[in-house]
């Protein structure tokens, strides 16, 4: 009998040392989440929203509505008598057993059901939450002090994109007015529009390196996306509040360093109206119409950590009027629509223009309008939202020659860091980089072909150096990238 009591004692004092550990394991991982607001398990509102949570285990919370809800209705089922007996409580009178000793209920098979078991990991985690706001009020996240100048943000830009002078000086001079104007709000009664930006120019021309060099130097947070995948809602596809979706992701799930980030559209021109078609245009015009409100500048309702408003997700909403728009694209066979305006005179008599006068001029998407893109199906009122439109150039032999040497981060400076690595001195001669070049512009993708073009002429040395430690120094000639030879080897000492 001592033996059985001492037993008992031993288990007690074992289940509360793991209550002990328990709530000491809770704690620490509520102390992780301090920054993040709890969001309800049912109906997926955050605190700030639904107001004071139930805790239950596994960092279950339950919103005060919610747990209501779910009370009034079990009792109201456990009062019939429809629901099983729950384990470990009293049996209601007059269920009986089953002869086996085992309570029976109203109808068999029906139990409560356990909030815990419907999460492997016993909660909502933090890429579904929102960070709580700051107390005290808002505090500017922007200081119009610490907002680099135009020739500052150029310079930067410098550093790491080669060419394309006149959209650095766009960009630059856009991004700084944009940023006074989300710093100080309004000025004098007078409010300051969005400098929203539309970027044309040839595929690899650097569109889409130009905005993540420049969210890199200004430490916002930037979101790019694809308008391929964009659909009008109701459709199969991302809605088009996905985008801001993907900022928030970016920006840690803080609303207020959301609402002042950039936000970068890719393949904008793909979104265009549908010319020829009697079907519904889904993934066009549509997309468009939709876009507008997210450009000038509105509240949306965004999900959290997901992409589309039909998951079981939180939302959290979003004010994009000090969220910058870039958009950018390749805008195929808009040169020809360039063209015919420029040509549309007669080419006969006097002061006539031929009309191959424009074949040959390689910047003829500097001469773009606003007509010409209308013309090639984008809506007036989508236009007239991105004020700011320039292009960039395609790129010519010896700005690809630039590419590879002279940015922080050129294709050869890595190549040469990885053969450092492995106490190889890596050279190209001159004349090498030409015969890259030229046959980058063969292939006519722009900076992204000279990646290809190293990594494939690359493969043999970077599999052959680690074999042989005698190996100090390796040339790259012409002749080598043109196959009529090989790279030059020189040995160590």
């Amino acid at each position: 009998m001592n033996d059985d009591l001492e037993k008992d004692d031993l288990k007690k004092d074992d289940l509360t040392e793991g209550h002990a550990d328990a709530s000491k394991t809770e704690d620490a991982g509520k102390g992780n989440n301090d920054d993040y607001e709890d969001v309800c398990f049912i109906c997926r509102r955050p605190a700030s929203k639904a107001g004071e949570m139930f805790h239950l285990p596994n960092n279950i919370c339950v919103c005060n509505d919610c747990m209501h809800k779910t009370m009034d209705a079990v009792s109201q089922f456990d009062y019939q008598g429809m629901l099983g007996p729950v384990s470990g409580m009293p049996v209601m009178p007059g269920t009986g057993d089953d002869g086996k000793g085992n309570p029976m209920g109203g109808f068999p098979g029906f139990s409560f059901i356990n909030l815990a078991n419907l999460r492997g990991d016993g909660g909502i985690p933090n890429k579904q939450k929102l960070k709580k706001k700051k107390e005290g009020g808002q505090v500017p996240v922007i200081d119009i002090k610490n907002i680099p100048a135009p020739h500052r943000i150029k310079e930067s830009l410098d550093q790491y994109v080669v060419g394309q002078e006149h959209a650095k000086k766009v960009m630059s001079v856009a991004v700084y007015n944009h940023y006074k104007r989300v710093a100080t709000g309004t000025m004098d009664e007078i409010e300051i529009e969005k400098s929203n930006m539309l970027m044309i120019g040839p595929t690899g021309c650097g569109k889409t390196y130009l905005v993540r060099t420049l969210a890199r130097l200004l430490d916002v947070p930037l979101a790019i996306a694809d308008a391929t995948s964009l659909t009008e809602a109701g459709y199969i596809g991302d809605d088009i509040e996905s985008v801001i979706s993907k900022l928030l992701a970016a920006a840690d799930n803080d609303v207020e360093r959301a609402e002042r980030g950039i936000v970068f559209i890719d393949e904008i021109d793909k979104i265009a109206k549908k010319k020829d078609t009697h079907t519904r245009d889904v993934s066009g015009e549509s997309v468009q119409q939709g876009m507008l409100k997210l450009l000038e500048g509105a509240e949306v309702e965004v999900p959290v950590g997901a992409s589309s408003k039909g998951a079981m997700v939180p939302l959290a909403t979003v004010n994009t009027r000090n969220i910058l728009f870039i958009c950018g694209g390749a805008f195929p066979d808009l040169d020809v629509i360039i063209k015919e305006r420029l040509t549309k005179s007669s080419s006969m008599g006097f002061e006539s223009e031929l009309k191959d006068k424009y074949d040959k001029d390689t910047d003829i998407l500097s001469k773009v309008t606003t007509e010409d893109i209308r013309k090639f199906g984008m809506i007036p009122e989508f236009i007239g939202r991105l004020p700011i439109i320039f292009t960039l150039q395609s790129l010519s032999k010896e700005m690809l020659v630039r590419i590879l040497k002279e940015p922080k981060n050129a294709i050869l400076k890595q190549y040469q860091k990885l053969l450092e690595l492995d106490e190889v001195k890596l050279e190209f001669t001159d004349d090498a980089l030409e015969a890259i070049a030229e046959k980058a512009l063969e292939r006519d993708t722009g900076a992204r072909a000279l990646r290809s073009i190293i990594e494939e002429f690359m493969l043999d040395i970077m599999y052959e150096i680690p074999k042989d430690e005698s190996i100090g120094t390796v040339t790259i000639n012409a002749d080598y990238i043109n196959g009529n030879g090989g790279p030059v080897i020189g040995l160590r000492g």
